[in-house]
């Protein structure tokens, strides 16, 4: 049903916007990532950009980095978000951890940036003008880089029970329920330009992910552990699905009913799961999606960082603010605000 509550005032006035810490392997096996340097402020940043309307934050992300910095993306975990005021509106900003899949040196130089850089995190820290991007960098290097997505969805809004006269198992999508498949589509590439897609046979889930399928040229599979019977799903089939998942080691999309999603979620923070990749403050109506992010055992993370296994979100929407944490003397919350160090002591007042 629609939400007749007014918007909050505050969060009505939020300019979105998303960007990433793209990396790729340096030449000792540890990650360098991507700073711009933007002419207009003379600074140095993480590529990011205002979300346009009706685009998921990942999109955002994926497009904006493209345009400035020329490097193409794969999303992994989702990273530190940021907030900060900007003409006395506040701005948020979502981050994600992101392998470089190719770049684009014709990007750069364009209106906005003209030069970058690729650097090992402990010199990113150093040049980068802001300190919301150094606690971004931080939480990047707090866990693995590399990882490999679990996606798991529920199907896409399907036709009423009610008007549906035939068998439930071919009970397919409604108008907006393939609206929502065509949008996935686009959306599950940001995190796996290929992957296995495992579904229920029921047509509603299989009509949710064929799109991406489609998109992807990945084989689209049906799994009869996914089918609901009798209400119920075997959460021992179920776990089992999941462990297989984890064990290959490739990107998986699994799409499956309601009433699968307690046991799938349970199976897959069982594996070896280090971070959510997106979330969102509600639930979306259907389509709901729950990416986990997988630690690549091949790659190196910084030393003295542990994995956080238990990470989950959904995707495509803005997340909780997460916990604020003390900011280091010196380091700036505003754009406009560059790192100074600490002012010296006074000297004792004479009497």
């Amino acid at each position: 049903m629609p939400d007749h509550k007014p918007p909050d005032s505050k969060e009505s006035k939020l300019i979105s916007a998303a960007g990433a810490v793209a990396w790729r392997p340096g030449p000792d096996g540890r990650p360098e990532v991507l700073l711009v340097h933007r002419k207009k402020y003379d600074d140095w940043s993480l590529p990011k950009g205002k979300q346009e309307p009706g685009e998921p934050l990942p999109l955002t992300a994926t497009r904006e980095v493209f345009e400035e910095g020329g490097a193409r993306l794969i999303l992994g975990r989702r990273l530190a978000q940021v907030r900060y005021q900007v003409g006395g509106r506040p701005k948020g900003v979502w981050y994600w951890a992101a392998k470089t899949a190719g770049t684009d040196g014709g990007v750069v130089p364009n209106p906005e940036v003209d030069q970058v850089a690729w650097l090992p995190v402990p010199q990113a820290v150093q040049r980068a003008s802001y300190g919301h991007d150094i606690g971004v960098l931080e939480d990047f290097a707090s866990r693995p880089a590399g990882t490999v997505p679990l996606i798991l969805l529920r199907h896409a809004s399907a036709m009423s029970k009610s008007d549906w006269t035939a068998g439930d198992g071919a009970r397919p999508l409604d108008d907006s329920g393939r609206a929502e498949a065509r949008t996935l589509a686009s959306l599950l590439a940001c995190f796996a330009p290929s992957a296995r897609v495992i579904s229920s046979a029921a047509a509603r889930c299989l009509e949710t992910v064929r799109p991406y399928a489609e998109l992807t040229g990945a084989e689209l599979r049906a799994e009869p552990a996914l089918n609901i019977q009798s209400s119920r799903t075997d959460e021992a089939d179920s776990a089992a699905l999941i462990s297989g998942a984890v064990a290959a080691g490739e990107p998986t999309v699994v799409c499956a009913h309601r009433e699968n999603m307690p046991g799938l979620k349970a199976a897959a923070a069982a594996g070896a799961c280090v971070a959510g990749s997106g979330a969102a403050p509600r639930s979306p109506p259907s389509a709901a999606g729950c990416p986990i992010q997988r630690a690549n055992p091949g790659c190196r993370a910084n030393p003295g960082h542990r994995a956080n296994p238990r990470h989950r979100a959904r995707l495509g929407h803005p997340a909780r603010r997460a916990p604020r944490r003390p900011r280091p003397a010196g380091r700036a919350c505003s754009p406009g605000a560059r790192r100074t160090p600490p002012a010296p002591p006074r000297p004792p007042r004479r009497r």
